[in-house]
């Protein structure tokens, strides 16, 4: 069966195609900077790789030339449209309507654009790809994964605010939690390999970031809440903040709420506090002495730092903790920084071991360190595809 799979962020899409159950990448790639004139495109085979810096406009643009490739004479891995049995998306916000994978009915892209309120860096992106993929491969079956659904098992005492149970009653007002569908891939291959499924905290950093403490397998808390905005310091996302900061700066400051949101999530964190979202720019200026951006550093792990004490507290320890997505898979100088000082929940850090590059599940930690230190990278796209085959084959 061959699934492809559309990871569609707001100005970027990754895609993968594969054969199912096998897990066969049979193609993959991405594209970023969509809108700009300096689109970075790539497409890769067993046989070919194109990586081109080409203008794509929009994602209905960018899914047509995927779709040219795939069929290309030289370098398609596909002879007919026919041939895709189903189209998986990621979707990061599901509310309280869906705590599962789906299958795409009209239904479920209209309450995806009701949901796009809450995850507006998001939602609109990955419904805007399931129309446009909808005309691309008319004959597939479109399924959408749903970041939030890992997060169903949180406990009520952890996903609910301190604010009017009709709040939450009537309107559904709660924390819900995101990289849901990152956590669960991750999670699941550190059990497998410390053979155990105790307590382990999930860092994921990349453009945006999160931390989830996963207990006996299941997500027990996550940093991000009602949308994906709080929590850690991200890329353009402020994080945990002062909700009074937001009346101040409307009440006298006089600033509309579309430019707060605005402030708020894509104009704050890394960018707001350096004037760079791309975190090695941050660290190469950080290393010339650039003050602003090595604070920015600093207050990055000093909130991750935070939550991996009070995560411990909430399980009553700490068995691992795990670093994943791409700053989380690529830094070295983060994962050294967050793990600094932190001798009393049982972190010992390998030097030689954390400068090291791999694309397997490793450990970075002494023999001697009380807990482990793992670096998993993600696949989101695999566990999407694991997902719409279990959902089509039931």
């Amino acid at each position: 069966m061959k699934i492809v799979i559309i990871n569609s962020g707001s100005s970027s899409i990754k895609y993968q195609l594969m054969t199912m159950p096998e897990q066969k990448v049979l193609c993959s790639g991405m594209i970023d900077r969509i809108g700009l004139e300096s689109s970075n495109f790539t497409y890769k085979t067993d046989h070919h790789t194109i990586e081109e810096v080409v203008a794509i406009a929009n994602h209905k643009i960018g899914l047509e030339k995927i779709a040219q490739l795939l069929l290309d004479d030289k370098v398609g891995v596909i002879t007919s449209k026919s041939e895709i049995i189903a189209v998986g998306h990621r979707v990061v916000h599901g509310g309280a309507t869906f705590s599962k994978t789906v299958e795409v009915t009209e239904e479920v892209k209209k309450e995806i654009g009701i949901l796009s309120q809450l995850a507006p860096l998001h939602n609109p992106a990955h419904l805007e790809g399931i129309i446009v993929a909808e005309e691309i491969f008319p004959e597939a079956k479109q399924v959408v994964v749903f970041d939030s659904a890992f997060h169903q098992t949180i406990p009520e005492v952890a996903y609910k605010f301190a604010i009017p149970n009709e709040l939450l009653n009537k309107h559904k007002i709660r924390l819900y939690g995101f990289h849901g569908t990152s956590v669960k891939y991750v999670s699941e291959r550190a059990i497998k390999y410390l053979d155990k499924h105790e307590k382990i905290i999930c860092i994921h950093l990349g453009n945006g970031c999160s931390i989830t403490a996963v207990k006996d397998g299941k997500s027990f808390d996550h940093s991000m809440g009602f949308s994906p905005s709080n929590g850690l310091i991200m890329g353009t996302r402020a994080g945990d903040i002062d909700q009074s900061v937001i009346f101040y700066l409307v009440k006298t400051l006089r600033y509309t709420m579309d430019e707060v949101s605005s402030l708020l999530l894509k104009k704050s964190g890394m960018l707001g506090l350096t004037g760079y979202s791309d975190l090695r720019d941050i660290e190469e200026r950080a290393g010339k002495g650039n003050r602003e951006c090595q604070l920015a550093l600093d207050m990055n792990v000093y909130r991750i730092q935070k939550y991996i004490g009070a995560y411990t507290a909430a399980m009553n320890g700490l068995d691992a903790i795990v670093f994943t997505a791409g700053i989380g898979e690529n830094s070295s100088y983060i994962r050294k920084s967050v793990c600094a000082n932190m001798d009393f929940f049982g972190l010992d850090l390998d030097d030689a071991k954390n400068d090291l590059r791999s694309k397997d599940t490793r450990e970075i930690n002494t023999a001697s360190s009380r807990t482990k230190i793992l670096v998993i990278p993600t696949n989101e796209e695999l566990e999407i595809a694991n997902q719409v085959y279990e959902l089509i084959n039931n």
